[in-house]
């Protein structure tokens, strides 16, 4: 049987592009933040734990002398080293297949370690010690994790959330496997317990994009928990896409708006 992390991974089996293209990316302000804290203006490593498709890679490209992303999915790993072949500066990333609690790397080696919006899959005791393992002194660990939907406009965000909750209610069903998640806002607290870290603390940030009904419901079918339903068969009706997607189509028509998007970033120094 395969171990919960693994089957958390599995989830996102064949949502590769339609992750890449509608995710969030994380604002520049995160990896300028993180290199105060590392008290470095280049990094020699960064290492992204759950990498997923490299989103929260790109950004470290120019900034960051190398960039290792770990990720034991394949469907995602793959887009990620396609889509890094394009990118100016691309070879200086490179994409691994593992888990966040062994990533082969050396000890003391990174400058940053990052967990983007990934860390609630990861097993919190084992992950957070292979991060400290490969942190020099005065390295910086960050789990990095955005609000959605984001915000834009209260009738749409409604609409976003019921299908949440009806994905949720579902989830709870004994048919379906259950994810193994740790809560989110646990992160800061797991982090002080662990008693790897020097000084913890969580900053509130924002990032703004642009997106349009399309893009919010390739946002939606990109999560994990609507995946899974809909490939058991359960209707986009019954899980609230579909209502979703009418809701957003009414009020937006093909406009693109702004997208503000909440980030919460739990932080230690080592």
């Amino acid at each position: 049987m395969a171990m919960p992390v693994q089957a958390n991974a599995d989830r996102f089996l064949g949502l590769g592009q339609v992750y890449d293209a509608n995710r969030p990316a994380v604002p520049q302000v995160v990896m300028d933040l993180l290199c105060r804290y590392a008290r470095v203006e280049r990094p020699g490593l960064v290492v992204d734990l759950g990498c997923g498709t490299g989103l929260s890679c790109r950004a470290w490209l120019g900034k960051a002398e190398r960039i290792v992303g770990i990720e034991p999915n394949s469907d995602m790993r793959r887009q990620a080293v396609e889509s890094f072949r394009s990118f100016p500066g691309g070879q200086a990333a490179e994409f691994r297949a593992g888990h966040s609690q062994a990533t082969g790397l050396g000890d003391g080696s990174a400058d940053i370690v990052t967990c983007s919006q990934s860390m609630h899959w990861m097993e919190p005791e084992p992950t957070l010690a292979e991060a400290a393992r490969i942190l020099r002194q005065g390295g910086v660990f960050a789990a990095v994790d955005c609000d959605l939907p984001p915000a834009f406009d209260w009738e749409v965000e409604a609409a976003y959330r019921e299908m949440q909750g009806r994905v949720k209610a579902f989830e709870e069903r004994p048919e379906f496997a259950r994810a193994v998640r740790w809560d989110k806002a646990g992160h800061l607290g797991r982090m002080k317990e662990s008693g790897r870290f020097s000084f913890v603390r969580e900053v509130v940030l924002h990032g703004l994009e642009q997106g349009g009904a399309e893009r919010l419901e390739g946002l939606a079918r990109s999560l994990g928990g609507v995946s899974v339903l809909l490939g058991a068969g359960v209707s986009e009706q019954d899980i609230g896409l579909s209502g979703l997607v009418q809701t957003a189509r009414r009020i937006l028509g093909d406009a693109i708006v702004l997208w503000v998007i909440g980030y919460r970033v739990r932080l230690g120094v080592k």
